[in-house]
């Protein structure tokens, strides 16, 4: 791999970088979000980025309110309209028509007997269990080893302030690959119109 080839690989790279940064920091208010990484390698064939998911709890805000939860080292399920499973760290769920506890994408919140069924005087305890005065009314699905905050939303786990760091020095490394690549293209052609000239 020539420089020239090196240098665009270099400004991929930092493209790539800079693309993950700035989704990060778009997200960095949304509820539940996680961080990606990205991770420069050299190979054989240059730079090659590769992205990876930040697992790490985000802060949990405290909002009062019983159904907003966040599942602590872990997930809680919900099934969406059209009936497929998805893994939540936390959301917002309110009352739907029929009983059920649904978040503002109409996703049901599942537990051991189905979507969880409740009144707005339920609570809901660590370990998932919601009650209606004294009465078990089922236990949100959990992923092993996580617990229940109920009054609680996780906040996304971005540090706006380090990704504004890495938004900054992703387009300096890619002003610097550009500039190095436009310099050694002017010497590549340079040199061609040298040798051009000696033969003629």
């Amino acid at each position: 791999m020539d420089g020239i080839d090196l240098m665009a690989a270099a400004m991929h790279a930092a493209r790539a970088r800079l693309d993950v940064s700035a989704s990060n920091l778009a997200n960095a208010s949304s509820a539940g979000f996680r961080r990606r990484v990205a991770r420069a390698t050299l190979t054989e064939r240059g730079l090659v980025v590769a992205t990876a998911l930040d697992r790490r709890q985000g802060p949990l805000e405290r909002t009062g309110r019983t159904f907003d939860l966040a599942a602590v080292g872990g997930s809680l399920f919900v099934r969406d309209p059209r009936g497929a499973v998805v893994a939540e760290r936390s959301a917002s769920f309110s009352l739907g028509p029929n009983g059920a506890l649904v978040d503002e994408r109409g996703r049901a919140l599942l537990g051991e007997r189905g979507p969880v069924r409740a009144s707005s005087g339920a609570t809901v305890d660590v370990r998932g269990v919601v009650r209606d005065e004294g009465n078990v009314l089922d236990r949100i699905r959990l992923s092993s080893g996580a617990s229940v905050e109920s009054g609680f939303i996780e906040r996304s786990n971005v540090d706006s302030i380090g990704e504004m760091v890495d938004v900054l020095a992703a387009q300096r490394a890619f002003e610097t690959a550009e500039k190095t690549l436009a310099a050694l293209d002017e010497t590549r052609a340079k040199d061609a119109n040298d040798v051009a000239r000696v033969k003629s």
